[in-house]
């Protein structure tokens, strides 16, 4: 199945400084692929040159089978962007923002119309059609944003931190459409910091740092691969300092905690205990994509 995006070597750089340093990746019709990293990253810059608003500085991007530099106007007309800030016209009403929208695509009146009725439905907005835009909530605010990037009915959706900012039940519903998106065989191009909504909605993922794709493959993959089935958490009391080495495949010492990576939690807590230690508080639970996620990227705050 050919690519609806492929990249090889593809770098962009701003002056001296590398933001994107020769990627190759490939989206498949259908599937929902997802860019992770830590801020600097190269995330945004990957994201802008695939939808044809930045021209790559080195390296091959075709865009559903087309080149961005020559033939960006007609990629954008094929994309729908669901930008990380809202970027709605506060002062009309629900509707008003995608009938706007829809004649930025030269869509005819008629086809407008149908398209928002479908898409008030999808969105769970029909209620709301006539209401203005500035007081409804952050979470109809978001799914209206993506209402609108559907309107031209395209064949690739790129959605830039899509939850940012909302509460867990609209996070989860804003999920559920999503997933709807994707059985009618949308696809999707994820950036998010959340790594359970990565979990829960990308079939395949990037994670990047310093400009380059340091892992691949599925989320399941990439924790099967860069850490253990589960992960023990330990706290001591404060100035112990117990050894632990050899007791799990991988310790990590934190500030406030200890962590643990292995694949046998019995074997591991009892190697524990034997040397007479006394954790206050344990918690074992199964490892995740933030655990790789660091694991890959480290834990030091980048601004």
């Amino acid at each position: 199945m050919s690519a609806l995006v492929s990249a090889r070597a593809l770098t962009k750089k701003f002056g001296d400084f590398v933001a994107v340093d020769a990627i190759d990746f490939d989206v498949r019709p259908g599937e929902v692929f997802g860019f992770l990293g830590p801020n600097g990253a190269g995330k945004s810059s990957t994201m802008r040159m695939i939808a044809a608003v930045s021209p790559p500085s080195s390296g091959s991007l075709a865009v559903l089978g087309l080149d961005p530099v020559n033939d960006g106007r007609h990629i954008r007309s094929r994309l729908g962007v669901v930008p990380q800030e809202d970027t709605l016209d506060m002062e009309l009403t629900v509707e008003e923002n995608l009938i706007i929208y829809g004649r930025y695509f030269n869509l005819s009146r008629a086809e407008v119309r149908l398209r928002i009725d479908e898409l008030l439905e999808f969105a769970q907005l029909t209620d709301r059609r006539k209401s203005k835009v500035e007081p409804l909530s952050g979470g109809m605010k978001r799914r209206l944003t993506i209402a609108r990037g559907l309107i031209n009915r395209p064949d690739l959706l790129i959605l830039d931190e899509p939850t940012t900012g909302l509460d867990p039940q609209a996070r989860h519903l804003l999920w559920d459409r999503l997933y709807r998106l994707k059985r009618q065989g949308v696809t999707q191009i994820i950036t998010t910091h959340y790594m359970d909504e990565a979990e829960q909605l990308c079939d395949r993922l990037v994670i990047m740092d310093k400009g380059k794709i340091v892992a691949e493959g599925s989320p399941a993959d990439l924790i099967g691969l860069h850490a253990t089935p589960e992960v023990i958490e330990m706290r001591f009391a404060e100035g112990e300092d117990p050894d632990l080495k050899g007791t799990a495949e991988r310790i990590e010492s934190l500030p406030d905690r200890t962590l643990l990576y292995t694949a046998d939690t019995d074997r591991t807590l009892a190697a524990v205990h034997d040397r007479g230690h006394q954790p206050t508080t344990t918690l074992v639970r199964r490892s995740t994509l933030e655990d790789v996620f660091l694991h890959l990227t480290g834990r030091t705050l980048v601004e």
